[in-house]
């Protein structure tokens, strides 16, 4: 995958500037999705458990503690680990797909490359079921990896594809999914609707990083959001629902307003050099007099 050119790594996510080298104006559009809270605890209990029991050296760390010690903290870092490797996989198969866009579009590319590094890594599969369905549903190519951007609401992204099928145009989120035990394709989030409705309500997109050139966003029209589940065994898309595409660009905005007010007070804090929390002393002893006699 293209690296967005534009995109910077922050302290409070990743962030745009308007060209290269500018200020950083406004977040991606994951870093806003990132503000809805998920509870992973059970997932990460899991991986670690699993880890722990999948480790050789568990038999022999109970006679040494410096042993015991490394399978949990190795354990603990599984969840961290399958994380890291599933998204640079991520990256060599949207690598991949957007080469295959680029080739499409008679533009320069860089497929063979793409490939022959997912056959380096035993990842061939997923380039293999990606052409089954680049050849079954035959997009027609109209951008690939383009920037967007939002004034009114503040934020920018870059979508993975923008592409005519059946004559109509559909805005494209590719997510590499792993296989569950039917041998199917793992099912996509719901939240990638949230994505691609805020690519589609982007007003301008890039036409030059080293200048800042851009230009009106001509595909606010399309008609259809699509989000493509890649798998090792099959690739499964999926439409988001008219329907729901106003309550899910609510809740993003609603979420963009949450990553204002996290920024805002992390600014306070640190401008100001306040403490979050303070001490609180008790209060003085109360003093009991003795009661006066009435008589």
């Amino acid at each position: 995958m293209t690296q967005p050119r534009l995109a910077t790594q922050t302290e409070h996510g990743r962030m745009y500037a308007r060209s290269v080298g500018g200020e950083l104006e406004v977040p991606s559009i994951t870093t806003v999705i990132g503000q809805y809270a998920q509870d992973l605890g059970g997932w990460h209990g899991y991986m670690a458990a699993k880890a722990a029991l999948e480790d050789d050296r568990a038999m022999r760390a109970s006679r040494s503690v410096g042993l015991k010690h490394a399978v949990i903290r190795d354990a603990a870092a599984a969840a961290e680990r399958y994380r890291d490797q599933a998204a640079a996989r991520g990256d060599r198969v949207h690598n991949y797909c957007e080469n295959v866009a680029l080739r499409a579009m008679d533009m320069d590319h860089a497929v063979d490359d793409a490939r022959e590094e997912l056959r380096q890594y035993g990842e061939s599969a997923w380039a293999d079921r990606f052409d089954e369905w680049w050849e079954l549903y035959t997009p027609e190519p109209l951008a690939a990896e383009v920037t967007i951007w939002n004034r009114t609401v503040g934020y920018a992204g870059t979508l993975d594809l923008v592409a005519k099928i059946g004559g109509r145009v559909c805005i494209i989120d590719y997510k590499t999914k792993g296989t569950d035990r039917k041998n199917r394709v793992k099912p996509l989030d719901t939240k990638v609707i949230m994505q691609l409705v805020a690519g589609v309500k982007a007003e301008e997109a890039l036409a030059d990083a080293d200048t800042g050139r851009w230009v009106d966003w001509e595909f606010g029209d399309a008609p259809v959001l699509l989000g493509v589940a890649l798998g090792e065994t099959e690739v499964k898309p999926q439409q988001a629902n008219p329907d729901l595409l106003k309550h899910n660009w609510f809740k993003f905005c609603a979420l963009r307003k949450v990553w204002e007010y996290h920024r805002s007070v992390d600014a306070a804090l640190e401008e100001s050099s306040l403490q979050p929390l303070m001490p609180v002393v008790p209060p003085p002893p109360r003093i009991h007099l003795p009661e006066q006699d009435a008589s």
